[in-house]
């Protein structure tokens, strides 16, 4: 979308030249008058703020473009100055045309010094934003006794280890119950085992119950010399065939590990005296690690959004791409996700793949989606949801090509199953997961994400543990209303207080700072723990 025009007209946005819509970047009442392109159009219908407004006579089933892209087709004829939206706009999918790969775009390395964080060099070679222990649940059944060790140990007990960032309880609500060689059971496993690996996480306390079928010996495999066997998960399929045989990361050589059951320790209150203490032996150890200076290149970062609004497409996500596409040419790792919310604006993407093949499993995975979600009695454009809708978003296909915006131009590299380690230095890449955003997020952490940044229109209040996680506002008026849970006021590339190339300088240096330890709001808040959701998928027995 390099042609993206964001520049503030009276009361409206143009996002392409002969678009059918603009943006109301104010609310407009009937009689306003607006004239995006040079033809005057009278406002015949009360449009709210971040919503559309059509340019032209509309006669019922013609399709409606934004962005230059279709986002649907009317329902009704609609005249010049009418509010677009869900009363008169549906979801259509058409025809797209996918080019697999053949557009490249040479993106430029600004002169001067090479940019640099302080990170914590691991002894695979990756590099963590923070230094964790984390107190890892192969089971449901261990998540109390797993809480309960954790808050023994608040910030406050951790004054004596300033260079431990906390004690987090990574939970969640299956283990058990499940066929292990299952896909649910496949995506779990690499999912715990890419949280164990993870370069934020210096040290992991494996609790189970005893029982379950994900055993803790399964998550705290050794890498390196004296290793055990490489483990390879087939995947099955559902729908259409999906990318398998995943080598699952192994446990980086200076990672402390325990490991315990509820059953062999004694039950409850003997398992949290007794983690306590392992806890307390890792502690000294874990707060020697020191911070160094690395190059740039060596951030993995994890592109997402929620609570998505009529700006997210025109300011945060934009300027995310900036940041994305400045990551990438110095040859960092930048990981777009959400398949469902690609859906409809998935041609931008193959297009700009590097290879043929790489594309292919992009639209691979689409199709994978359209049978999963047949099979679960909806489809894909049961979005957006209802704060997006209330946020100016009719469409998938309209949402979509904004979400889309948060990868930037980069070639598309590779495109990764949910979970699956990311290699380092890859590039602009893709990885499956659902739009759920703690499920999202969850996969590309677990895939190796060491800053996360989130965009948000709404207002979402997202937090993600062990990976700082910085939160983006489209519009003013939200970040002002919530001023305490936001980072970044992207609204003033609409404002016209800023343009969109200073918002992703100002981003790209905060990313920097928070990958050298600035703490996120989140982080202030304590937030992130309960955002840990894997993908819950397969039969349930």
């Amino acid at each position: 979308m390099t042609d993206q025009r964001t520049d503030a007209l009276p009361g409206v946005l143009l996002l392409r030249t002969g678009d059918d819509v603009a943006v109301a970047t104010r609310a407009l009442e009937p009689g306003d008058e607006i004239a995006p392109d040079g033809t005057p159009v009278v406002v015949t219908t009360s449009v709210p703020r971040s919503h559309k407004v059509a340019l032209r006579d509309l006669p019922a089933g013609a399709p409606v473009h934004k962005y230059g892209q279709v986002i649907g087709v009317t329902t009704e004829p609609v005249p010049a100055g009418a509010h677009v939206h869900s009363h008169n706009l549906v979801f259509e999918e058409g025809e797209r045309t996918h080019e697999l790969g053949g557009t490249h775009t040479e993106l430029e390395i600004p002169a001067g010094p090479r940019p640099t964080f302080r990170g914590y060099r691991r002894a695979d070679g990756r590099v963590g934003t923070r230094n964790y222990i984390a107190i890892l649940t192969s089971v449901n059944c261990s998540a109390s006794t797993a809480k309960m060790i954790a808050a023994q140990f608040p910030d406050s007990a951790l004054e004596a280890f300033p260079n431990v960032d906390g004690v987090v309880a990574l939970t969640h609500q299956s283990g058990c119950g499940l066929v292990p060689e299952s896909e649910g059971g496949a995506l779990l496993l690499r999912t715990l085992r890419g949280y164990a690996a993870h370069p934020n996480i210096s040290a992991i306390l494996v609790l189970g119950l005893g029982c379950e079928m994900i055993l803790t010996s399964q998550l705290s495999t050794r890498s390196g010399a004296g290793a055990g066997p490489e483990i390879l998960l087939g995947m099955p399929t559902i729908g259409a065939p999906r990318p398998g045989n995943e080598l699952l990361a192994d446990i980086p050589a200076d990672t402390l590990v325990e490991t315990m059951t509820i059953q062999e320790t004694g039950g409850v209150r003997a398992s949290v005296r007794a983690g306590v203490e392992a806890i307390r032996r890792m502690l000294p150890e874990v707060d020697k690690r020191r911070r160094e200076d690395v190059d740039v290149s060596e951030l993995v970062l994890a592109l997402n959004c929620g609570g998505s609004d009529g700006y997210s497409g025109i300011t945060a996500n934009p300027a995310l791409g900036w940041v994305s596409d400045r990551l990438v040419a110095y040859g960092a790792t930048s990981a777009l996700a959400e398949t469902p919310e690609v859906f409809g604006a998935e041609h931008l993407l193959t297009r700009r793949a590097r290879t043929p093949e790489v594309a292919q499993k992009l639209l691979d995975q689409i199709e994978w989606w359209k049978g999963y979600a047949a099979a679960g009695g909806g489809s894909l454009d049961n979005n957006p949801s209802p704060g997006n809708k209330a946020g100016g978003l009719t469409t998938i296909l309209e949402k979509s090509l904004g979400a889309v915006a948060k990868g930037g131009q980069a070639d598309l590299s590779e495109v990764y199953d949910y979970a699956e380690p990311m290699a380092p230095h890859a590039g602009f890449v893709f990885m499956d997961t659902p739009g759920y955003d703690p499920v999202s997020v969850t996969g590309l952490v677990a895939g190796g994400a060491n800053v996360v940044v989130f965009t948000t229109g709404r207002g979402s209040v997202f937090g993600c543990r062990p990976a700082p996680s910085i939160k983006v506002a489209t519009n003013t008026e939200m970040y002002e209303r919530m001023s305490e849970d936001m980072d970044v006021n992207a609204g003033r590339i609409v404002d016209g207080t800023a343009t969109l190339e200073e918002v992703g300088q100002e981003l790209f240096d905060l990313v920097l700072a928070v990958a050298s330890g600035e703490q996120t709001v989140s982080e202030e808040l304590g937030i992130g723990v309960e955002e840990f959701v894997p993908w819950h998928m397969g039969t349930v027995t």
